[in-house]
C-alpha cells in the first residue's frame, strides 16, 4: 500500500471513529437542540465521549486541509 493510500485510509478511519463516538454519546438522548439542553442531559462519561469524537473529527479535517495546500 502506498503512503498516500495509507494516509487516506487513516483519515477515513479517524473521521468515522469520531462520528461514531459522537453518535454513541448521544444515542439515548431525545433532545438535540439547543446544544445546552443536549449537554445538560449527558452524563460525564458521555460528555467525554462526545468531546473526544468532536476533537477527532476536527483534527482529521485540519490535517486534510493542511495537506491540500
Amino acid at each position: 500500500m502506498t503512503p498516500d493510500k495509507k494516509r487516506r485510509l487513516t483519515n477515513a478511519v479517524g473521521f468515522l471513529s469520531g462520528g461514531l463516538a459522537c453518535m454513541g454519546a448521544v444515542r439515548e438522548q431525545e433532545i438535540f437542540w439547543p446544544p445546552s439542553d443536549l449537554w445538560a442531559g449527558l452524563r460525564n462519561v458521555q460528555r467525554v465521549e462526545l468531546i473526544g469524537g468532536i476533537l477527532l473529527i476536527v483534527v482529521i479535517v485540519v490535517r486534510i486541509l493542511q495537506r491540500s495546500r
